[in-house]
């Protein structure tokens, strides 16, 4: 009896003891629960927003709020727009959906912060990346590029700060040197690729013309920043390397003009003087063969 009567009257000294435990849990459930709403929500932002974008590259358009010449325009025709031949939108709504199914996904918690820290922590590394290499290569900052690494960088900031207390389960030395050699991996290959070195192997026929064209004497001016000029050197593949290129900004957009560019009376990007004739334009490959008098049906053909 005297036991039952001491934990009564304990009881009766602290009501609240039990009750107020139980509150604080329902507090930190709720706002997990607040969490996982936010993160659903930044992660169909993310969807739309590169659905949107990748839509636009496919139908080779340019974005709203981008006129032509300005820095959003430069950096989505720039090399490191697509990625083993896919818009770098399309990779980056990929990622989204992967984001977005971890999120609404049953999972076990710690296994489910996991999951989805790779992924924004990855998402996270490719943003900054692309958006140095435009500043850095290209002098150029793509606004709707800059809408997506804010919304990756909410995602990131939202997982990791409702971490588990058991997660990641290593030490956080292992697991940020584990997920950081991942991420290095992705944007070396991401730099090759920029670099052109994941191409395909050189159409046989494309590669004469680009030859055709160089001892011909063909010059082809054109901008490091300049979206057409890319999209001029990306109908020839891996043969771009050889078309007779001349580099017009050596120094970047902001920088001075080339003085063989100059010399030539270079008024746009790109240009082709061919014969002595200016021709300010993409130009497809088989009108190039015509204006520059190759064979190009009797070429070898593409194999």
């Amino acid at each position: 009896m005297g036991r039952k009567s001491k934990a009564r009257r304990d009881r009766q000294q602290h009501p609240a003891a039990g009750p107020a435990s139980g509150a604080h849990g329902g507090q930190a459930r709720a706002a997990v629960g607040k969490a996982d709403i936010a993160l659903r929500v930044l992660a169909v932002v993310g969807l739309l927003l590169t659905a949107y974008l990748s839509f636009v590259a496919w139908q080779d358009t340019g974005a709203a709020f981008c006129s032509e010449g300005s820095g959003c325009d430069v950096v989505q025709g720039s090399r490191w727009s697509r990625f083993l031949g896919l818009p770098i939108a399309a990779w980056g709504g990929l990622l989204y959906a992967a984001i977005a199914w971890a999120a609404w996904r049953s999972a076990p918690r710690v296994a489910r912060w996991r999951r989805l820290w790779r992924l924004s922590f990855l998402g996270l590394a490719i943003s900054v990346y692309l958006t140095l290499a435009g500043v850095v290569a290209l002098q150029a900052v793509c606004l709707w590029c800059l809408l997506s690494l804010a919304v990756m960088l909410a995602i990131f900031l939202l997982v990791h700060a409702t971490r588990p207390d058991s997660a990641p389960g290593a030490p956080w030395s292992a697991w940020l040197l584990g997920n950081g050699l991942l991420a290095l991996g992705l944007l070396a290959a991401l730099q090759m690729s920029a670099m052109g070195l994941l191409e395909r192997r050189e159409d046989p026929r494309l590669r004469a013309l680009a030859e055709h064209l160089a001892q011909a004497d063909a010059k082809f001016y054109g901008a490091s920043w300049c979206a057409n000029c890319t999209e001029q050197k990306r109908l020839f593949g891996a043969a771009a390397k050889r078309l007779p290129y001349v580099e017009c900004a050596p120094e970047g957009r902001g920088g001075g003009v080339a003085f063989d560019c100059i010399s030539a009376r270079i008024s746009g990007y790109p240009t082709w003087i061919i014969d002595g004739q200016h021709h300010v334009e993409v130009i497809e490959p088989e009108r190039l063969a015509r204006i520059s008098g190759f064979d190009w049906q009797g070429a070898t053909p593409q194999e």
